[in-house]
């Protein structure tokens, strides 16, 4: 199945959100000797009230698409979901969200298809 416009512009931002975060995960971990020191990271996103919020921004929006994608996939019957909470916590919220709006894009279609939409 070919990706639609949306998915395409889905997979851009996917791949942005992946390239963008571990730019800068990989710097923070060339200054602590590559060790993913996890302490070290909240503290330095909590550095100051610009950094403070940006970091509450993404955890809760983090925190919502968890629930949401959790809900979402057994209401659409998307095997292993929970894939992309791990994602979200392991390697980028801005990777696995629009990984996941790819993923229900086409379980929509193929509902639609079979004019089956779910509620």
């Amino acid at each position: 199945m070919a990706l639609s416009k949306q998915q395409w512009a889905y997979a851009c931002l996917a791949i942005v959100g992946l390239v963008a975060t571990w730019y800068f995960n990989i710097r923070f971990m060339l200054e602590t000797s590559f060790v993913f020191d996890v302490a070290e990271f909240l503290r330095q996103g909590f550095a100051n009230n610009a950094s403070s919020s940006l970091s509450a921004d993404v955890t809760v929006g983090a925190l919502a698409f968890s629930i949401w994608v959790l809900h979402e996939s057994k209401r659409l019957n998307i095997s292993k979901g929970w894939i992309f909470v791990v994602l979200t916590w392991t390697i980028a919220f801005a990777f696995a969200f629009p990984l996941f709006l790819i993923v229900r894009e086409n379980y929509l279609l193929r509902l639609s298809e079979r004019g089956s939409v779910a509620t």
